[in-house]
């Protein structure tokens, strides 16, 4: 007898629950597509903040690249100015011996002449 009444109580407890009315599935899931949409809408602003990033950054790669690209460009010239600037360096200072021991020579030369 017990068993038949349990039995009964729950054929009783399932047939009372009934099914989910429409108008309560909308309710329970209204806020979770409010909540969908909204993450929608931001996963979009954020996927055009990376899109406007990533534009930005292919221009200052290219930027960095003409940069660069100039630098070398001014170490080379630099570099080739340093080279000829040692070559007048070395030349000047042939120069100045030779004009030292001309001045030597001049010196002895007069030096000669006064003791004439």
């Amino acid at each position: 007898m017990r068993t038949t009444f349990g039995a009964m109580a729950g054929l009783v407890a399932l047939l009372s629950s009934g099914c989910a009315t429409e108008s309560y599935v909308k309710q329970q899931v209204d806020p979770l597509a409010d909540r969908l949409a909204k993450a929608e809408s931001r996963i979009g602003d954020a996927e055009k903040k990376m899109d406007a990033m990533n534009a930005d950054l292919a221009t200052t790669k290219q930027q960095v690249g003409a940069a660069k690209a100039q630098a070398d460009s001014a170490m080379r010239a630099a570099q080739d100015a340093t080279a000829k600037a040692d070559a007048a360096a070395a030349k000047a200072d042939e120069a100045a011996k030779g004009a030292a021991k001309s001045a030597k020579k001049a010196t002895k030369a007069f030096e000669l002449q006064q003791k004439k």
